[in-house]
């Protein structure tokens, strides 16, 4: 969530010296989740035969009677429980959906790779020899459904927070619309530009049954966008292609969305450009907003110096380049609105690289740095827009997924879902035809 150039030497020089402070270990405390490898901060155990849609919440998500952690130790020993759920659950709780607890995440949902220090980290499914990063911060809620404790789960997204633990899972997230879904009762990072709640599931069926859950009616808009537009052929897809991006990854976004037969029309340096200045951008309203909403906690025991680094970062930034790029938001909106009256969605890569290992001896602060530098994700949350990340594919020697990202206008996410299913059904087509 860090701009480069100077904040972001400033951003490793923090995270240097926090770790120094801190130790070269993360050590980690055995709670409720350790017996769900580290997926649940709170977890309640369905009864046996019971059918009902399961439902894991992100625990910076208000649930009546519970303790809002934000991952952190030092709220979970001083905080009242939640007087009032969060404004998002009241479809599920209308409905009667069985919650089945509140997942772990990286304290105050303000760092990229997942890990909690406290807690203990989430494990990601492909971890053999190594750990590799659930991705953070909806860590646990991305484990929760890879695990299989969970139908759906909601996260919370301010610059890849869904999108990135979907992508490291091989699983399906989706970043809503800015201001789409309620975020009272939801502990902030930057709630003024770029917090937003949505759903985590294995498929799209799941992330479609999620959305039902935060949209009324949104069901039948999927049902209408899927009837609108069956096949790939009636898609255009703008692909946009980053630099420093693994060329397998981009090769396997490029064969899935052949695949789906999709109309792709390449997009050209200048809206390269533009997106990586709005990356920069959206990175330094996020980490700015770390301090705006947790300054409070800069002298507390008990919270974490690499989070304490990250709120410091912030202040650094805050309010003379956050300000900056407040003002420059309403281009980089303008400028996107003029590639979507010529596709339907941009598609690229969710992150640059396949997801890296946990150090096993400190470094910690430089995995965070590296995390944050290959994902393709806040530019999208800076802008407000809706986006989908979804597994496809991967020739690769440790990874048989990367993350396809299709981004679209306000408002489509029943359309990117239905995109989305396009991909999905030609993945499926082809496995059954290699059989």
């Amino acid at each position: 969530m860090i701009t480069r150039s100077v904040s972001f030497r400033r951003f490793v020089f923090w995270l240097f010296l926090a770790v120094c402070l801190s130790g070269c270990t993360i050590p980690e405390r055995r709670t409720a989740s350790g017996t769900h490898h580290h997926s649940f901060i709170a977890y309640s155990p369905v009864p046996a035969n019971d059918n009902e849609i399961r439902l894991a919440l992100k625990d910076n998500i208000d649930v009546q009677g519970l303790v809002t952690t934000a991952g952190s130790e030092y709220i979970a020993k001083t905080a009242l429980p939640a007087v009032r759920d969060a404004d998002c659950l009241a479809i599920a709780r209308a409905r009667h959906v069985r919650i089945v607890g509140k997942t772990n995440l990286s304290e105050f949902a303000i760092t990229p790779s997942g890990l909690n220090d406290f807690y203990g980290t989430p494990r990601n499914p492909f971890s053999k020899l190594h750990q590799i990063i659930p991705g953070g911060s909806s860590s646990g809620s991305a484990a929760a459904i890879v695990s299989g404790l969970a139908d759906v789960a909601f996260g919370t997204d301010s610059a890849g927070s869904i999108r990135v633990p979907a992508a490291c899972c091989g699983i399906v997230g989706l970043k809503t619309t800015f201001g789409l879904v309620s975020l009272h009762g939801a502990f902030p990072v930057e709630p003024k530009h770029l917090d937003t709640i949505g759903p985590i599931g294995k498929d799209i069926a799941h992330v479609v049954l999620g959305m039902d859950l935060l949209e009324n009616g949104f069901a039948a808009r999927y049902a209408a966008a899927v009837q609108n537009k069956q096949l790939g052929q009636q898609v255009r897809i703008g692909r946009l292609y980053l630099s420093g991006t693994d060329p397998k990854i981009d090769k396997a976004i490029d064969d899935a969305l052949a695949r789906a037969h999709f109309q792709v029309v390449p997009l050209n340096q200048d809206f390269k450009a533009k997106w990586d200045a709005a990356q920069k951008d959206g990175n330094t309203m996020a980490a700015a907003g770390a301090w705006i909403s947790d300054q409070q906690y800069i002298s507390k025991w008990g919270v974490r110096p690499r989070t304490k680094a990250v709120i410091l970062l912030g202040r650094l930034l805050y309010p003379g380049e956050y300000k900056k790029a407040v003002a420059r938001r309403a281009a980089w909106q303008h400028a996107l609105a003029q590639v979507f009256k010529k596709v339907d969605f941009i598609a690229l890569p969710t992150l640059q690289v396949t997801p890296p290992a946990v150090p096993w001896l400190g470094r910690i602060a430089l995995l965070e740095v590296r995390v944050l530098n290959v994902q393709n994700t806040v530019a999208v949350n800076y802008a407000g827009d809706p986006a989908l990340a979804l597994p496809v594919p991967l020739s690769h020697e440790h990874f048989p997924v990367t993350s396809l990202q299709l981004v679209g206008p306000r408002f489509s996410e029943a359309g990117l879902l239905n995109a989305g299913r396009i991909v999905e059904t030609s993945e499926e087509g082809t496995s059954r035809a290699t059989r």
